[in-house]
């Protein structure tokens, strides 16, 4: 039903002058899906509290109630159109009353770390784009016939707004860097095991795909896959676990969203550019027990943004690595994306780096990701798992080897990770990783000191298969020919 839904409402935008691409279908179909999301959240807590005997008292007055102005109903629960707006009167309403109303939320509520100023802030960066009062209402009957009541409605329609996000990507503007295969944060998540009590940090979290993921991860019982959660654990992951920034407006936005359509209530996500920070003012109590990032590479930051970090670089990820570096706890553990070429790039900021991450970091592992895990992108990546506060001895790598080409119609997936999470707990045991045709180990010692290079190059690699002799090609070329005759052949009978 979602996914039908979604689509509809994509056909509806994509008539609307106001909007012109799937950044703006997705943008638009989230407020007006917030809102009705938490109509449903609203209900829920005062049914809750009437069982318990407790009063409740809704978040949204009245009159700007989704029941009240999007959906207003009859005495057969249908909608009643004498009362919904429509045309020029909706499009007001929601330009002139609803939204200011739903602004003021964020100079109004009692604190950051409440729901009613997460409404505010959400509001006070979104603006309503869809310029017919028709295609509105067309678009707010659609969502309307959404329920967000039980578990499984739930789920889905998270899931399915993880995929608006994706599609993001093909969008152009930008959006696919919101956006990182699922499948890889699961595998990041897995690797990394955060516990219920540490807390989590993505200081570029764009869709906050990381923050949810580990959302997911400790809620559905976290290493052990057993969920028994006490009141206590309940409040600790909707309040003291997840933290995250944000540069940009869109991806923020829809990072607050897409943490409270997955359950989060109040997201700690803070609307800012992490690199204005000055690595020196960051002290203990700001500190992070886990870092899950993916931070935008190929970038270039501003030459006063470089005065807040000791290792000059216009390289966006590297300032980010040395963000994370020095962010995280002693003891503390991160999955960070990066570009491979940061293993052996030979300028001074990218050695100096790389030197910094094993004096002060234990890089225990490095995944080396096949091109066209991030599909629009060509670069390739890397994922480093690091723990903070001894210097690295030895890194484990693992070579990704796939027997396809990834791209938009053959994405990467979890079965295509299995191997290495399987092998990454073996080396987890030990003082080094399991030696197989796919991963190996790299002695810190045993490298040149001077450029640090850490190349992924794969010794245990099988060479590649000989050439067959010519005899098995051209019996090879006889059979397709003779199975394009028969094909051939079928076709024109059906003719």
């Amino acid at each position: 039903m979602f996914e039908q839904t979604f689509k509809n409402i994509d056909d509806i935008l994509h008539k609307d002058a106001g909007c012109s691409s799937e950044l703006d279908y997705v943008e638009q179909t989230s407020w007006i899906l917030f809102l009705k999301y938490l109509d449903d959240l609203e209900q829920d807590k005062a049914t809750a509290a009437e069982l318990t005997g407790k009063p409740y008292k809704n978040i949204i007055s009245p009159e700007f109630q989704w029941t009240t102005w999007a959906a207003p109903k009859d005495k057969d629960g249908k909608l009643d159109h004498q009362r919904a707006l429509t045309g020029d009167d909706l499009a007001d309403f929601v330009n002139i009353e609803l939204f200011p109303y739903l602004k003021k939320f964020k100079t109004e509520a009692e604190s950051p770390d409440t729901i009613e100023y997460k409404i505010g802030e959400i509001f006070s960066e979104l603006k309503n784009r869809i310029q017919s009062g028709y295609n509105l209402r067309e678009v707010i009957n659609r969502i309307d016939e959404l329920r967000f009541r039980t578990h499984a409605e739930k789920h889905e329609m998270s899931h399915l707004y993880e995929d608006k996000i994706k599609n993001m990507g093909n969008a152009g503007r930008n959006g696919g860097e919101y956006y990182t295969p699922r499948p890889l944060i699961k595998t990041i998540v897995k690797v990394v095991a955060p516990q219920i009590g540490q807390t989590i940090y993505d200081g570029a979290v764009g869709s906050a795909g990381f923050l949810v993921e580990a959302f997911e991860y400790l809620k559905n019982g976290g290493a052990d896959g057993r969920p028994n959660l006490s009141t206590k654990d309940v409040e600790t992951l909707q309040k003291g676990t997840f933290y995250g920034k944000e540069k940009k407006s869109l991806a923020y936005i829809i990072g607050i969203m897409n943490m409270i359509l997955h359950g989060v209530e109040a997201p700690n996500i803070v609307h800012t550019n992490t690199l204005a920070e000055n690595l020196s003012d960051i002290q203990e109590k700001d500190r992070y027990d886990i870092i899950l990032a993916n931070p935008p590479f190929g970038g270039k930051e501003r030459a006063e943004v470089q005065q807040n970090f000791p290792i000059k670089t216009g390289e966006t990820a590297s300032l980010f690595l040395q963000h994370f570096i020095k962010i995280l706890k002693a003891g503390g553990k991160a999955g960070v994306v990066i570009k491979n070429t940061f293993l052996s790039n030979t300028d001074n900021a990218s050695i100096s780096l790389r030197k910094l991450l094993l004096e002060s970091c234990n890089l225990h592992t490095v995944l080396d990701l096949p091109g066209g895990t991030f599909t629009g992108a060509g670069v390739k990546t890397v994922v480093l798992f690091f723990e903070k506060g001894a210097p690295t001895q030895k890194v484990w790598f693992y070579q990704l080897n796939l027997e396809r080409n990834l791209g938009k119609t053959n994405a990467l997936n979890e079965k295509d990770l299995a191997e290495f999470v399987a092998l990454q707990k073996l080396r987890a045991a030990k003082e080094e990783g399991p030696e197989t045709e796919n991963s190996w180990n790299l002695a810190v010692k045993d490298i040149d000191q001077n450029p640090f290079d850490l190349s992924a190059k794969n010794p245990n690699k099988k060479e590649e298969t000989a050439l067959r002799q010519p005899e098995e090609i051209l019996a090879e070329m006889r059979a397709l020919d003779e199975e394009s005759a028969d094909i051939l052949n079928a076709i024109m009978e059906m003719i």
